[in-house]
């Protein structure tokens, strides 16, 4: 069974011709509100893909957003979400014609994730085996739940968006780490003051030094590239006739990893799963409405 402790936003999109330039002002070609939090893409990934339990602990604001991402977990069988007096947490984006996008969270009630929440919840978080956590909620509770889960032989897949205000000594509790390139760019010259595009094995040694056992690199639309202490493994994703959005890629990757790790599939296969469900995503708009079902995905590879 798989746990995802981590955000919800309501994501609200606008589409434009181009990103906007600082004082700019331009027109949106159209607006649109999608249940979003990359808590959320990824539980609602693991439900669709999977016939296990998924638990998601999350806050979300006792608002109009907060109501209308309640219904949509409870459409798809997730429990665990907590109320509060907080507003629910947004993300507004901007969505290029071309499917590029840029984001800017607002983090409301998924501030009220604080490792003393959690902790009330370790009862029920211990009866599952894989956990999914990301960087939307604050990074000392990510922290707390990857090192009181490991104690406890659970399986951690962290993800580390957005990459900002993450420490290092997390990584000792983390079994795949599945950074974006920008995102291992920024975390590789922040913690060792290394460029990994021209000193890769230096920065690699750095990382399973700090204990991580495995890096799963997105490389978007060029490959996924695996790194552990043993070997190196190149697989190329999928060709996608049309992008129309990318937002929930990575998360439906991540939610994807899970479940085909969760059924035993080794990693090159679990890999190519998760590219799978990524690529469908990607041709779809919005976040959660762009995840694929399980026929969908199974279909898709059967076809390859």
């Amino acid at each position: 069974m798989i746990g995802v402790i981590g955000s919800s936003n309501m994501d609200i999109v606008l589409t434009v011709e181009k990103f906007t330039n600082p004082g700019e002002t331009q027109k949106a070609i159209s607006l649109e509100y999608f249940p979003g939090g990359k808590g959320a893409n990824q539980a609602v990934t693991a439900a669709k893909l999977s016939n296990n339990d998924v638990y998601f602990f999350t806050s979300l604001g006792n608002d109009d957003f907060g109501k209308s991402l309640a219904v949509n977990f409870d459409k798809f069988g997730i429990k665990g979400y907590v109320y509060t007096d907080l507003p629910t947490g947004r993300a507004y984006i901007e969505v290029t014609k071309s499917g590029c996008n840029r984001i800017i969270i607002f983090e409301g009630a998924n501030s009220f994730i604080t490792p003393e929440i959690v902790e009330n919840k370790l009862d029920i978080l211990k009866e599952y085996k894989y956990f999914l956590l990301q960087n939307e909620i604050p990074f000392e509770t990510s922290f707390h739940i990857a090192k009181t889960l490991k104690s406890k032989k659970k399986i951690i897949i962290f993800d580390p968006a957005p990459a900002q205000n993450i420490k290092k000594e997390i990584f000792e509790y983390v079994d795949y780490f599945t950074p974006n390139e920008e995102e291992f760019k920024y975390l590789s010259e922040t913690f060792f003051n290394l460029n990994p595009e021209k000193q890769l094995k230096e920065t690699l040694r750095n990382f399973f030094g700090l204990g991580v056992k495995n890096i799963i690199l997105k490389r978007g639309e060029k490959e996924i590239i695996l790194y552990n202490r043993n070997s190196i493994l190149k697989i190329p994703v999928f060709k996608m006739h049309k992008v129309v959005d990318t937002t929930a890629a990575g998360d439906v990757f991540n939610g994807a990893l899970a479940v085909a790790l969760e059924e035993g599939k080794n990693i090159k296969e679990a890999i190519k799963f998760a590219a799978a469900a990524a690529g469908i995503s990607v041709t779809r708009k919005g976040a959660q409405s762009s995840i694929p079902t399980r026929n969908e995905v199974d279909n898709f590879l059967s076809s390859k």
